[in-house]
């Protein structure tokens, strides 16, 4: 059986449980809790040195530490549906919006929050290895995060599907940095037609309410 390690109020593991859902891959769930440091606790670190969620374990006992293990697995492992593409130019159009969505906007909200919440002092970055908050580049996340939505808003005109013409993982994750924005306070606005007009119609697949 596989086994995801979550956290139900975690982006990045979510990205996971949309993945696994979209393929209907039946799974067990074990809860990290992130909230009270359960991640960096020694019995955890027995799961995942790195100290991160997701994780997920294959049915052959192999632990992925990463979304990017764990989507290349699972795309593997489970072609249909498609998620990373069908042809050559396919996967390489939904490979660089991929990219993009997690660097230009998942990290982009990161930046902004670790490096801005007394909650995350001296947790800057996830993992086993502390580091200090730098202000600066708190305020330089959240215009990151801006440049994305607009750069998504963009996209997105005339477009149902953020790469290739179709549902892939680059909406997937794409979702959950615009949702994942909220928490500093940065949302799709009335400038963003297209971009609110994508999430409405993402909000109505059943994977994106777990």
């Amino acid at each position: 059986m596989i086994i995801l390690y979550d956290c139900a109020t975690a982006p990045s593991p979510r990205r996971a449980r949309i993945l696994l859902a979209e393929k209907g891959v039946a799974h067990e769930t074990v809860e990290v809790d992130l909230r009270h440091g359960e991640q960096l606790s020694e019995a955890y670190r027995q799961v995942n040195p790195q100290c991160t969620v997701p994780a997920l374990r294959t049915e052959e006992g192999v632990l992925l530490t990463d979304n990017a293990a764990i989507a290349a697995y699972l795309e593997a492992r489970f072609p249909a549906p498609p998620l990373l593409g069908r042809t050559p130019l396919e996967k390489a159009e939904i490979a660089s919006w991929h990219w993009r969505a997690e660097f230009e906007g998942l990290m982009a909200v990161a930046e902004a929050l670790r490096n801005s919440s007394p909650a995350m002092a001296n947790r800057a970055l996830p993992g086993p290895v502390d580091y200090p908050q730098i202000p600066e580049l708190a305020r330089r996340g959240l215009a990151r995060v801006q440049q994305f939505f607009a750069t998504l808003d963009d996209r997105l005109a005339e477009r149902d599907f953020i790469a290739a013409g179709q549902f892939s993982i680059a909406d997937i994750t794409a979702v959950v940095a615009v949702d994942f924005a909220r928490v500093v306070k940065v949302k799709p606005g009335e400038q963003h037609p297209n971009l609110q007009r994508w999430r409405a119609a993402m909000a109505q697949r059943a994977s994106m309410s777990i």
